[in-house]
């Protein structure tokens, strides 16, 4: 492919700004990103002057300039967005969640903790499948933004599975740190959810996508998730927590820690842990016991480098790892963090698939299973725990 492939970013917040660094990273396919917009017009405006791209004032100014759109807006902002973009014949690149259920339209007194969760999964995948049949009726590629999928590590052991033709027979995985920088992070109606949502759907995806590459490799065919069993608590919240200062609490109407316990359609099984009560740096980990090997990736922290500092001020001005909290004692600096989470491959993957017409690693299936898996687990949580099957999008797999 001659031509280079016109990017245009929705949303100009963390997202944006890992994607925009990954595309300068792009080798074998010519990418331009031709310009941004967003609600937020001075952060949109800072956000274009620093990186010499065009400002648009609107995504219907944006589209006819552009071959894909990529989505880094807020959750609730996913759907609309990628319709939008797909009725105007474009490929769209959505962030994580991929959707999900931010109440009902119009209502200033909406709260997703008390919110009944049968509505909010049936809505939420309901939503996904609309994202997903304007993507087949456009003929473009829909790309899932889920980072982990990309990471080397997890790559690494996709590898290992593939050609070692092994069988996974339980999954272990966590994403935790001390609580979002986002400020719609907390908000229900903004982010969709709390720890599920936001930092579950990481290890739980990788999962996901590593129980399709054993089903592709065995059967032919991707091993889906079953069923789910899960509880969220509030612990910040809960009146007797004691707040030292080092974890962010201001939340309104989301959780803070979950578990979910994942059933595959070959009987085998998961355990995703997230919560915004870990302090030290963000901790991205994951587990594979195999029936023929054991893998543990660790993306965050890794002992690539130990470094001890005695004094905070040395490092002022080093970047160490996201949330570490504090730069004195040991700790574990990232040579390349965005290389590490799988930013720049993630990326490279989708403008691959895009130029040669073929399906990314992380599409329409890893996108909508996790939206499944992630709202079945509010319904079980609200049930105590109790089992729910995971509604499955049947055109799928």
């Amino acid at each position: 492919m001659d031509k280079a492939i016109r990017v245009g970013i929705v949303g100009s917040g963390n997202a944006a700004v890992f994607h925009y660094a990954a595309y300068l990273r792009v080798t074998g396919v010519p990418v331009r990103v031709v310009g941004i917009t967003a609600l937020d017009m001075d952060q949109c405006r800072d956000f274009a002057g620093r990186r010499n791209i065009r400002q648009f004032d609107t995504l219907s100014e944006m589209l006819p300039e552009v071959d894909v759109i990529d989505n880094c807006t807020p959750g609730y902002a996913h759907e609309p967005v990628s319709i939008a973009a797909f009725e105007a014949g474009k490929h769209v690149i959505v962030e994580k969640p991929f959707t999900g259920y931010y109440g009902p339209a119009g209502d200033d007194t909406f709260q997703g903790n008390l919110h009944p969760k049968t509505i909010m999964m049936e809505e939420a995948v309901a939503s996904a499948r609309r994202v997903i049949a304007a993507a087949l009726k456009s003929n473009k590629r829909l790309c899932y933004a889920e980072n982990w999928i990309y990471a080397p590590a997890v790559q690494k052991e996709a590898e290992i599975l593939s050609k070692g033709k092994g069988q996974i027979l339980w999954a272990l995985g966590d994403q935790s740190h001390s609580g979002s920088p986002s400020p719609a992070y907390g908000i229900w109606k903004l982010s969709g959810g709390g720890s599920v949502v936001g930092k579950s759907c990481h290890p739980l995806t990788a999962i996901l996508y590593l129980k399709q590459v054993e089903g592709m490799t065995l059967y032919g065919n991707p091993i889906r998730p079953r069923s789910v069993s899960a509880r969220t608590h509030e612990i910040t919240r809960n009146p007797r927590f004691m707040d030292k200062g080092f974890l962010r609490t201001d939340y309104r109407d989301i959780e803070d820690y979950c578990q979910i316990h994942l059933l595959f359609e070959d009987g085998m099984v998961a355990d995703v842990f997230a919560s915004e009560l870990v302090m030290g740096g963000v901790h991205n980990w994951l587990e594979i016991f195999a029936n023929n090997h054991r893998t543990r990736c660790n993306m965050s922290p890794s002992n690539a480098i130990e470094h001890y500092n005695p004094k905070e001020e040395q490092l002022a001005d080093v970047y160490v790892m996201e949330k570490i909290g504090t730069k004195q004692g040991w700790s574990n600096p990232a040579p390349d963090e965005n290389f590490m989470f799988g930013y720049p491959q993630e990326i490279q993957d989708f403008m691959e698939s895009i130029a040669g017409e073929r399906e990314p690693k992380s599409g329409m299936l890893a996108a909508s299973d996790s939206v499944s898996v992630l709202y079945a687990a509010y319904l079980s949580a609200e049930r105590k725990g109790e089992e729910v099957k995971v509604p499955l999008d049947p055109e799928l797999g």
